[in-house]
């Protein structure tokens, strides 16, 4: 889920016009595939260098393709949420995560 600070970036143009394009980029080079398994089709748009308020609105970091990766569901919750409940978290229909599962 995005943080506070990133909300508007994105909801922003610029950000949808970057995130479709990038996801037309790597479905012409290797058909849409996670950047990181090659086994599973990409789903979310991941900024390398994480976002922060000071960052956000230089487009060299923000938009630039060469700080993106396309990555599967498995792929994200490894390189995003790895010290998150034990590494496990699941995502909805709309890409965003789930509330950790009670254990018990």
């Amino acid at each position: 889920m995005a943080r506070e600070f990133a909300k508007q970036f994105y909801h922003s143009a610029a950000w949808d016009k970057c995130r479709k394009s990038f996801i037309s980029e790597r479905i012409a080079t290797d058909g849409g595939f996670c950047q990181v398994c090659g086994s599973n089709l990409g789903f979310i748009v991941h900024h390398k260098i994480k976002l922060t308020p000071k960052n956000i609105n230089d487009p060299s970091i923000a938009l630039a393709h060469s700080n993106l990766m396309y990555v599967c569901h498995d792929c994200h919750d490894n390189i995003h949420f790895h010290d998150m409940h034990d590494g496990v978290v699941r995502f909805g229909s709309d890409g965003q995560p789930l509330p950790p599962l009670e254990n018990g």
